[in-house]
């Protein structure tokens, strides 16, 4: 009964007992969480949905991190904006067995709630964080690839149950109630593909968020739900995994044995995971041409050769605007040649319309490869003088092979938040998010954020 299971596993995690190196995976993807947000704070996406819900805004008890003056609204609404913050850049962490980017419903309504309640430390946050993470990327594994493939946006189809058991896990609640909590959360199901490149893409993290933080409120007050929601003939995984055969039990019953977090990788570059070997490799070879005196201008044609999902998900040969951007590796190949570098204000909309921009853009081509891995890629740059330079990245920077550091995380967190706090602002808010596992009680250091 993989729903009791999971539920069971969830309320009897202990933190104490957490392995140091899930520990610390759990801080740093609530770290690059924290960034993301701030980062995505004043993104027109976020002020939209803001203008929108601001008349329905209720208690102030949690945070709307990077807002001007701390805002604070109601812990539900907190959560659904967070969440849409933390997506908008496409800047997310990414469990890239599934494409699951997981911390942002779950720490969106955990957050919220650790506000709204008080009380709770840095440790017990981590524990939850890592409870909703794990719960997320499980569930996603049982029904992968086939629930993605049919249309289903992974990242809140399975984020508003990991957001219900974190957020659960902070209420303390008994087995019975994290079942309920489990199902509650798993009928709210949320997420097309059809979506991306819109506003609505990063929606469905908040919303997730906001679903899953509902499922638990009402699970905690007696709410019931079936005690087989993830499992039955009916259920969660049967409806969604899109023809295919649900592995539940398979993967419910690794839990503790092999942690997912374990497997969350940090992007480098704020668009589509897909377009990031390409990119990688653009980068690299910007400075390759600077260093042989060799001007971009001069550029023939480009041909990448990539991983198929390279051309299904970012085939955008004219993105209109930096959402659009996102899902254009064409987009992503420009801005590395020119600028060595694809960090938020290089998805900015008036660098995806810039006439110089769009002019290398049309000089790329890009052909799939059946046989490349995901993050695998292959570059020509062809000049007019008949010159040519090549590159293959085998794992693009971010993957697990090779993971960013500690202090490229911090270095990618105040780059994104200088622009919405200041220099001095993103460094200190930095400073505050990596302290956040020392806190008794984080309500102080979310007001701070």
């Amino acid at each position: 009964m993989a729903t009791k299971q999971l539920a069971s596993w969830a309320v009897n995690l202990d933190a104490a007992s957490l392995p140091e190196s899930v520990r610390q995976c759990a801080l740093r993807s609530l770290y690059n969480y924290i960034g993301c947000t701030i980062g995505g704070s004043n993104h027109a996406t976020v002020s939209k949905a803001c203008d929108a819900l601001s008349p329905f805004f209720g208690r102030e008890t949690s945070s709307l991190l990077g807002h001007e003056g701390t805002k604070k609204v109601d812990a539900q609404h907190a959560a659904l904006i967070n969440g849409i913050a933390s997506h908008v850049h496409d800047y997310d962490d990414t469990h890239l067995a599934t494409i699951i980017h997981p911390t942002g419903p779950v720490a969106s309504a955990l957050l919220a709630y650790a506000e709204y309640s008080g009380g709770t430390s840095g440790e017990s946050l981590l524990c939850a964080l890592t409870a909703g993470i794990e719960a997320s990327c499980k569930i996603g594994l049982a029904v992968w690839p086939e629930h993605y493939d049919i249309g289903w946006h992974i990242t809140s189809s399975t984020g508003n149950v990991g957001a219900a058991v974190a957020v659960g896990k902070l209420m303390q609640l008994s087995e019975d109630q994290m079942a309920h909590a489990i199902g509650i959360a798993a009928v709210q199901v949320v997420g097309l593909r059809e979506m991306f490149g819109s506003d609505t893409k990063s929606f469905h993290p908040g919303r997730a968020a906001q679903s899953g933080l509902l499922a638990a409120l009402l699970a905690e007050k007696g709410y019931t739900s079936s005690p087989q929601a993830l499992e039955a003939k009916r259920g969660w995984a049967n409806v969604v995994a899109g023809g295919g055969t649900p592995k539940l039990e398979q993967y419910v019953s690794e839990l503790s044995q092999k942690w997912e977090i374990e497997a969350n990788a940090f992007k480098p570059f704020p668009c589509g995971i897909v377009c990031h070997p390409a990119i990688d490799g653009c980068i690299q070879l910007h400075h390759e041409m600077k260093s042989k005196g060799l001007r971009v201008q001069d550029v023939q044609k480009v041909d990448a050769t990539v991983h198929p999902l390279v051309i299904e998900l970012t085939s955008k040969r004219a993105p209109k605007d930096g959402l659009e951007g996102k899902f254009s590796v064409f987009h992503g190949g420009a801005v590395g040649l020119l600028y060595g570098k694809a960090g938020p204000a290089q998805y900015a909309d008036e660098v995806v319309t810039d006439e110089g921009v769009v002019s290398i853009r049309d000089r790329i081509d890009a052909t799939p490869d059946k046989n490349l891995k995901p993050d695998e890629v292959y570059l020509t740059v062809h000049f007019a003088d008949g010159t040519e330079l090549k590159r293959h990245v085998l794992h693009a920077v971010g993957s697990l092979e090779v993971p960013m550091t500690d202090e490229q995380l911090t270095e990618k967190f105040v780059d994104q938040v200088a622009l919405v706090l200041g220099s001095d602002g993103a460094k200190e808010a930095s400073d505050t998010a990596w302290k956040i596992a020392e806190a008794r009680d984080v309500t102080g250091v979310l007001g701070r954020l």
